[in-house]
């Protein structure tokens, strides 16, 4: 499949803002069923965009203006093709041993809770990892339900257990926080997913999770759909929790009150010609 993209986020200050730093993850590398085709990264105000990479190896930009701005817009436009691998996540930069992803971070602290329902998953059925997370996965879903919404709102795993809703890193949180109890390696997961009907507009970049199987690797899963990512997804970054892998963060001294808002469309094309 090949998918369009078009990501528009826009922030206005009360006054021009000084010191202003935007860190962008919003760049996807190649790997096995993801060939980016081009993907270019604008800005409405002129300054130094300088790009790195981050311990998880993920491409990140940064962004300082050369003067105080009022308003700033970061436009990302690009081509990515696809194939289906059946979640399975092979070709990627890795930086770090994989039981680092054991790590609890506080957007993925367990409550007791939490820790019992990953407990009780874990005991329900086939012990074999790839099984297991499947069935973690349906779990997750039916113990909370997905409100699509702004990442912006998201919160502490067990928080969200609690509560029974929340947005899509909400619903990833909870996965990895559970996988994480039960000795399963597990990491956050940025991109963008083209909806099943159609539909381009998109409210917000997306949010999931990959989790270490034994002899097979990385592989993905979508606690809000409860389906492992296929060719309708693509990935861009990782990090332990959502705040390691947020499309942008930044930081600014003055400008007063910031207003944001985001624009995005995400759009299949036709399926890319094989050569």
């Amino acid at each position: 499949m090949r998918i369009r993209v078009v990501h528009e986020t826009f922030y206005t200050y009360e006054q021009p803002a000084r010191g202003l730093v935007q860190v962008l993850r919003l760049t996807p590398r190649d790997h096995d069923g993801q060939y980016v085709r081009t993907w270019r990264i604008d800005t409405t105000i002129d300054g130094r965009l300088t790009a790195r990479e981050d311990g998880f190896g993920n491409v990140v930009h940064w962004f300082t203006p050369d003067e105080p701005a009022d308003a700033l817009t970061i436009r990302v436009t690009g081509e990515v093709d696809t194939d289906d691998t059946n979640g399975v996540v092979r070709g990627t930069v890795e930086r770090l041993p994989d039981q680092f992803f054991l790590r609890d971070t506080d957007l993925c602290a367990a409550s007791p809770e939490l820790h019992a329902f990953a407990e009780r998953v874990a005991a329900e059925g086939d012990g074999a990892v790839l099984a297991l997370l499947h069935r973690l996965m349906g779990a997750v879903r039916g113990a909370v339900t997905y409100e699509p919404g702004p990442a912006s709102s998201a919160v502490p795993a067990a928080k969200a257990f609690a509560a029974g809703s929340g947005v899509c890193q909400d619903l990833a949180h909870v996965f990895l926080a559970a996988a994480r109890h039960i000795g399963i390696p597990a990491r956050y997961v940025a991109g963008y997913r083209a909806r099943d009907d159609g539909q381009a507009d998109v409210e917000a970049p997306h949010g999931w999770v990959e989790a270490l199987v034994p002899d097979l690797g990385w592989v993905a899963f979508d606690p809000c759909y409860d389906v492992s990512p296929s060719d309708n997804y693509i990935r861009v970054a990782t990090g332990l929790d959502y705040l390691g892998a947020a499309p942008i963060r930044g930081s600014r001294t003055g400008g007063g009150t910031e207003t944001l808002d985001v624009k995005l469309r995400v759009e299949q094309g036709r399926t890319a010609a094989q050569s």
